[in-house]
This record gives structure tokens, sequence and C-alpha cells, in this order.
């Protein structure tokens, strides 16, 4: 069984702050089967965005698998523009935001390991 989008990205992010980090979501989709992307701010004026990886959206332990959304980092200031157009393509997504000047925040694209 999977958590609902809605109930996995308020658990996230609930892990996300018990570790000191900050995080917030910027936009709330479907609560039952949204896409979730995940931007992580790097502090420095720059954003890696990671989005679900192509094919199944849970691997064989049951945890998202994730890919590299845009190719390399992108300036913060772009990331409006990226969700609206996700948004358009696809209007139940969810899109959170963590800090994390590494630029992962522990999350790892599907076939990294």
């Amino acid at each position: 069984m999977r958590l609902k989008s809605e109930l996995w990205v308020k658990a996230y992010l609930r892990q996300w702050f018990s570790r000191g980090h900050f995080g917030a979501i910027l936009r709330i989709g479907a609560p039952e089967a949204g896409a979730v992307y995940a931007v992580i701010n790097r502090l420095d004026g720059t954003v890696n965005i990671f989005g679900p990886a192509p094919g199944p959206a849970y691997d064989e332990k049951g945890d998202r698998r994730w890919a590299l959304a845009a190719p390399a980092a992108i300036p913060a200031a772009d990331v409006a523009a990226f969700v609206s157009k996700q948004a358009r393509v696809d209007p139940d997504i969810w899109v959170i935001e963590l800090e994390d000047r590494e630029g992962t925040a522990g999350i790892e694209c599907a076939g990294d390991d």
C-alpha cells in the first residue's frame, strides 16, 4: 500500500523539520495521487529540482523513485516558471521546497545505488 501524496508530503516535511532543517509546501496538488516535485534550495541563489523518475513511482522497498527534473542547478528565480509549466501539464502536482546546501536533501536519483 502506498501513502497518498498529501500524507507523504506532510510526513517527509515532518522528518525534515525534525532534523533541524527548513522546508515548505510551494504547491498543493491532488491529495490522493499527485506527483511530487522537490525543489532543493542550495541557499546560494540556485536550486536543484527532483521529480518522479520514469517507470514505477516506487521501488521494491516502497521508497519513491526520483530523477533530476532539470539537468543542473537553476536560478532560484526560475522556480515559479518551472512549477507553472509542470502544472499546465499535470495540475495535480505537489511541490515542496527544502533547504540544503548540498542540493540533495537526502534524495537519491533512481539507479544511483
